[in-house]
């Protein structure tokens, strides 16, 4: 039986997607038996975002050696469902992410795992994809 991962950011388009396919890659390479999936938790306030996935995100994993698939899904919004199939959750970004849990789905808020990989308006992107890659690397070796 597999196992799943979600990882929420604000718009599911540049942390959460990076999370998605690193762990994917390295889970696979690994043999383990678990995937991950994405979602975001505001996506109207991704009002920029071009793409199914942020073009610095789908570079730093080029760079690691992850293709992409061809036809990438469009960022989506978290549901209680995706909460419920859920088997480990982690929000990128507590400070971010924990006043919008509070918000939405106030009983999951203290249920699930957050992080502190801010977005790019507080931290460049190759600190926080770096970040991602290492907090990453340490949830897998504890699978």
């Amino acid at each position: 039986m597999i196992s799943k991962i979600l990882f929420l950011c604000t718009g599911n388009y540049y942390r959460s997607r990076f999370s998605e396919y690193l762990f994917n890659a390295l889970a696979e390479e690994k043999e383990l038996n678990w995937r991950a999936d994405s979602r975001g938790l505001a996506l109207e306030r991704g009002v920029f975002n071009i793409g199914a996935i942020s073009l610095i995100a789908s570079l730093s994993l080029k760079q690691r050696g992850i293709n992409l698939p061809e036809n990438l899904r469009s960022p989506q919004s978290l549901q209680e469902e995706d909460l419920k199939q859920s088997d480990r959750i982690i929000a990128v970004d507590e400070s971010e992410h924990r006043p919008l849990m509070a918000e939405r789905f106030p009983p999951w808020e203290n249920t699930i795992e957050y992080w502190s990989v801010h977005d790019i308006d507080r931290t460049p992107p190759h600190s926080a994809l770096d970040s991602l890659e290492k907090q990453i690397h340490h949830l897998i070796e504890g699978l």
